[in-house]
């Protein structure tokens, strides 16, 4: 594909035109390069029908373009027409019999058939006469993890790494891997490795600094992305996860500088902008959280949670009705987000809408049963109804899933001292302070007035001494 990428305002006249074309039906001449943006940019945006058609005019007037049957198939891809895809592939090999790019889509496609050995195979054919074998490696590596075979995946990632010890993707899948077989933190010496032999390679201390990530060990993590900015300062990668993990440790100050220093290094883009919103979130500082999410909306229109974002900074100042519009956004994009219903149900519940907030739990409860919070905050809804029943039920339920969580037999016990069901309440009281004695104070913000307080204390420190 042409290297020097148009403009936003020349890749919108071409998008134009070639609309124009197919409203229309007027013809217009494109060269093989336009083409190649104008399919380029309804695959970035997901309309791979429309990719698919500017495909096919393409193909018609440059049969013998690489680029245009590679294209091509990604569009068969994106509509899961595997065979077509396919065939549009080995059409073009007759051609390029030795293209790498061809024969990894092969292998891609392959894999997504169900044939995995041979695309295995025909990765491997490729290591004859590719170039950059860590790439073949890497490749092959992904089809063994896409059909959890690990161990294998992992041999292929290191062999990618031996021949180019900057394989960013095979350093950090190669620790996915190691992670899904809890082996780890027994790599970090193997990572370390990387270190010995070339103690100024910022990659080998950013490549560390995952693997630190991955393990939770954060500060450990800082220090080796900390090294790699000493040797490379413009090293952006470094600076944004070394953002991540300040963002893990409640270091907003110190993560929002690392993702400014990222914006400074490698020029905005919709993931950085929607980390610095949520690093100005976490300040509570909204108005500015709200500015970084909609540069990030503007950059990436498609990037849920840049509008989840700023739905979350307009719930957190009580503008809920205007909130509830970006949730939606938001669900729009990616409507198996149980964070996204979540906040939703919450912002609906506030603003007076209780069966929309119903309807929005009711989603939650499908994708994400285990959420305590889920079956607490649903519950209250009835709770506050005086809808007793319906809210002993809901913590019923959340009791199926997660029968030994110790907030839900508190509630529990809140809902049946209000049904004055008071042998089931100390049944359920018991077992919550069995599991979590101290989280017993959950219980004094549901009965304000003093006389019951001192009743459940009385109760609660019976138990207390009946333990000791």
């Amino acid at each position: 594909m042409q290297e020097d990428y148009p403009s936003r305002e020349e890749e919108r006249g071409l998008i134009k035109r070639f609309e124009e074309q197919l409203n229309q039906q007027n013809f217009s001449f494109f060269d093989v390069s336009e083409f190649e943006v104008i399919i380029q940019y309804y695959l970035d945006h997901l309309k791979y029908g429309k990719a698919l058609k500017a495909s096919r005019m393409a193909h018609e007037q440059y049969p013998y373009s690489q680029e245009i049957a590679l294209l091509m198939s990604q569009s068969l891809i994106g509509k899961e027409q595997y065979h077509e895809a396919l065939t549009v592939i080995e059409k073009a090999q007759t051609i390029h019999p030795n293209d790498v790019e061809l024969n990894t889509v092969k292998g891609s496609l392959l894999s997504f058939m169900g044939d995995f050995e041979e695309a295995v195979r025909v990765l491997r054919s490729t290591l004859d006469y590719a170039e950059d074998k860590s790439e073949v490696y890497y490749n092959i590596g992904l089809t063994f993890q896409t059909h959890s075979k690990f161990r294998e995946a992992i041999a292929s990632y290191k062999f990618a790494i031996e021949h180019n010890i900057n394989h960013e993707s095979a350093l950090y899948e190669l620790a996915y891997c190691l992670d899904v077989l809890g082996e780890l933190e027994d790599s970090v010496e193997y990572y370390k490795q990387f270190i010995d032999k070339d103690p100024y390679s910022s990659y080998a201390w950013y490549n560390l600094g995952i693997v630190y990530n991955k393990l939770q060990r954060y500060e450990d993590a800082i220090r080796s992305y900390d090294f790699a900015l000493v040797i490379d300062d413009t090293f952006s990668s470094a600076h944004f996860n070394m953002g991540n993990s300040y963002m893990n440790l409640g270091k907003f100050p110190e993560a929002l500088e690392a993702y400014k220093n990222t914006l400074t290094n490698e020029g905005p883009s919709a993931e950085t902008n929607c980390c610095i919103g949520a690093a100005y979130e976490k300040l509570e500082q909204y108005e500015l959280a709200i500015k970084y999410y909609r540069k990030a909306s503007k950059a990436d229109q498609f990037y849920e949670d840049a509008w989840y974002g700023i739905g979350c900074c307009l719930s957190a100042q009580e503008k809920h009705f205007e909130a509830i519009h970006f949730f939606n956004k938001a669900l729009k994009l990616d409507p198996e987000n149980a964070n996204y219903w979540q906040a939703a149900a919450e912002a609906e519940y506030k603003t007076g809408n209780v069966i929309s907030a119903g309807e929005c739990y009711q989603e939650v409860a499908f994708l994400e049963p285990n959420n305590i919070d889920l079956w607490l905050d649903w519950s209250y809804i009835y709770y506050e109804q005086g809808d007793m029943d319906r809210a002993i039920d809901l913590i019923n339920k959340g009791l199926e899933e997660s029968p030994d969580n110790s907030d839900l037999l508190y509630r529990m016990t809140v809902y049946q001292i209000n049904t004055g069901h008071y042998k089931e309440a100390f049944n359920y009281l018991e077992n919550a302070l069995i599991l979590d004695f101290e989280n017993h104070e959950v219980l004094y913000d549901f009965f304000p007035k003093l006389e019951t307080q001192k009743a459940l204390y009385k109760i609660i420190d019976q138990y207390r001494k009946k333990e000791d």
